[in-house]
């Protein structure tokens, strides 16, 4: 009880994107990444943090750059990336003795439960951490702005999107070095500079509903603990 009160999020939603389960590698899941990420999610939930993960599929296919392809059917092809990565999560985390389940916006019912809202809050509550995966079900629609809806849905105390820099940046800083960090960014500023954060939909509906968002660097697991206990960690988008 006492760890759990001096928590500043209880509800969480993470954004894992498919190219942070990478590691250094091209393509595919890296198991020393995914582990440890893993038990660091674990120490997170047992600080008494309700947890549910969205993943990307940008590991395997990503849909919105597919050429040749309709893009109906390659964003359907996405979603289908991102429940391998979902089963990949599950995995990692029920190896740790943490129940967990995955629930897909499409229906694959061999393999993950179909999103219902009041099934995702009820698992939470009973202490299972959640992944969801197949973004919303729907073509054009990117895992980020999934992740911005799922987060209302289950009315998650902010919004984690892991990354691979410490932050949000006036450029991208592995191309322009002397781009600047932003440690606190407003919803309107990433939208009208095209800061690159999320994408316009996503912003626009944590905008909507005062959805804070924390950006972070992910290669450090570590992060994602610090954060919930309320330390300064990556940039914040708020209105």
């Amino acid at each position: 009880m006492g760890r759990a009160s001096s928590l500043r999020y209880r509800r969480v939603l993470l954004k894992l994107s498919g190219e942070s389960l990478m590691g250094d590698q091209r393509f595919g899941v890296a198991r020393d990444v995914l582990s440890a990420l893993a038990e660091e999610i674990v120490e997170t939930h047992r600080l008494g943090v309700q947890l549910a993960i969205v993943v990307g599929g940008g590991n395997f296919f990503r849909g919105a750059t597919a050429q040749d392809l309709e893009r109906v059917v390659a964003d359907h092809m996405g979603m289908l990336a991102t429940l391998i990565n979902g089963l990949a999560v599950q995995s990692a985390l029920e190896k740790l003795d943490v129940p967990t389940r995955l629930l897909s916006a499409l229906e694959i019912r061999q393999v993950a439960e179909p999103f219902l809202v009041r099934r995702a809050v009820r698992h939470l509550e009973k202490g299972r951490i959640i992944v969801l995966a197949a973004g919303t079900g729907h073509p054009y629609f990117s895992t980020d702005t999934a992740a911005a809806l799922r987060a209302m849905e289950i009315k998650a105390d902010v919004l984690l999107k892991a990354t691979k820099v410490d932050g949000v940046y006036t450029a991208d800083p592995n191309v322009e070095p002397t781009a600047e960090r932003l440690p606190r960014v407003r919803y309107l500023e990433v939208l009208e500079r095209g800061l690159k954060v999320m994408d316009a939909t996503a912003i626009s509906l944590c905008m909507d509903q005062q959805m804070p968002i924390v950006v972070f660097d992910v290669r450090d697991p570590r992060n994602i603990g610090r954060i919930v206990r309320g330390e300064e960690v990556g940039s914040v988008v708020t209105g």
